[in-house]
C-alpha cells in the first residue's frame, strides 16, 4: 500500500505542472474549458469524482435551453445528455412548456467546482429549472440575466400558486425513468406530489426533499452499467417518501428546540486532486 501510495504522487507530479499539487481541485478543474480526449467513464462519487469523455449539452435544442452559458457546466456523461433531450421532449408536450430550461450539469472534466455544488462532479447530475419557458430563442445575454422562480411558500413547507400539475408531471416521468437514481425537491413539493398522485405512487421513493430546491429540482442518474469507477449513491429508504416529508414540513412550520449537546459543525474541507480518484489525474492530464 506505501509502494502504491509512493508511485502515486511519483506519477502525479509527472504528469502534471510542478505547483498543480498546491491548488486545490477545484482550481484545477475549474480551469479547464474543454472535455478530455478520453473514452466516456465517470470517476469516483457525486461529491468527490470527475468525469472522462464528457460531451457538451448543444447550448439550444428543439425542446431546451442551457442556462449560464458563462459557466461552462452544461456537460455531462452521454446518457446525461440523452436524458436532458428525452425530458425536455416529454415536457414540450405539456400545456404551457416549449421544452426546459438546463441549469448546471458538470463542468467540462468534473470535478470540484469553484463555485456553488459540493456535487455535480462526474456528470450524472442536473439542475433543471423550474420556470416553464416560453421560448427557446433566448440569447447568451438573456441567458445569463434570466432568473427562474420559487416555487415555495412559508419557508418551503408548501408550494405557492406557480406550482402547476406539468411541475409534478415533467418530474413524475424524470422519476419513471430507469436512468433516474434520485430527485431533489424541496420538502413542500414533495408533500405536495404525495397528496396529488393518485395512481401508482412507487416513482415517489426517488424524490427525496432537500434544502434549496425551490428554484429548481435536481436529477441525479444512476452509474451507468460497466463503469467501474463509478460510485453510486445508497438506494434511497423504501417506501414512498411520503411520512418522512411531512416530517420536514412539521419541522419548518414548528421547530424543534436545538439540542444544547449537539456538536457544532464541521467545516467542510477543500480537496486536493489527491483526495479524489487516482484516474481524475488522466483526466486532468489529457489534451
Amino acid at each position: 500500500m506505501v509502494r502504491f501510495a509512493v508511485a502515486f504522487f511519483i506519477t502525479l507530479s509527472l504528469a502534471l505542472p510542478a505547483n498543480a499539487a498546491e491548488k486545490l481541485a477545484k482550481q484545477l478543474f475549474g480551469a479547464k474549458a474543454s472535455a478530455s480526449r478520453q473514452e466516456s467513464e465517470p470517476f469516483g462519487s457525486y461529491a468527490k469524482g470527475c468525469v472522462a469523455g464528457a460531451v457538451q449539452l448543444p447550448e439550444t435544442g428543439p425542446t431546451w435551453q442551457a442556462m449560464r452559458l458563462s459557466r461552462n457546466r452544461n456537460w455531462g456523461y452521454p446518457e446525461t445528455i440523452d436524458f436532458v433531450q428525452d425530458l425536455s421532449a416529454f415536457a414540450a408536450r405539456q400545456p404551457g412548456w416549449a421544452g426546459l430550461y438546463i441549469g448546471d450539469i458538470s463542468q467540462p472534466r468534473g470535478g470540484p467546482m469553484l463555485s456553488g455544488h459540493r456535487s455535480h462532479q462526474i456528470g450524472l447530475d442536473i439542475d433543471i429549472w423550474m420556470l416553464p419557458p416560453k421560448r427557446l430563442n433566448l440569447s447568451r445575454g438573456q441567458r445569463e440575466n434570466i432568473s427562474s422562480i420559487s416555487m415555495r411558500r412559508a419557508k418551503g413547507a408548501y408550494v405557492n400558486s406557480s406550482w402547476t400539475r406539468q411541475h409534478h408531471e415533467i418530474i413524475k416521468a424524470a422519476a419513471n425513468d430507469k436512468r433516474v437514481a434520485r430527485i431533489f425537491v424541496f420538502p413542500g413539493a414533495k408533500v405536495q406530489m404525495c397528496k396529488d398522485e393518485k395512481g401508482n405512487r412507487a416513482w415517489l421513493r426517488k424524490v427525496r426533499p432537500w434544502w434549496g430546491h425551490h428554484y429548481h429540482f435536481h436529477v441525479r442518474l444512476n452509474c451507468p452499467k460497466g463503469a467501474r469507477g463509478c460510485v453510486n449513491q445508497d438506494p434511497p429508504p423504501r417506501g414512498d417518501g411520503c411520512k418522512d416529508a411531512q416530517e420536514w414540513v412539521n419541522n419548518i412550520l414548528n421547530p424543534p428546540p436545538p439540542d444544547p449537546n449537539a456538536p457544532p459543525p464541521k467545516k467542510r474541507r477543500e480537496y486536493v486532486l489527491a483526495d479524489l480518484p487516482r484516474q481524475c489525474v488522466s483526466v486532468l492530464r489529457s489534451r
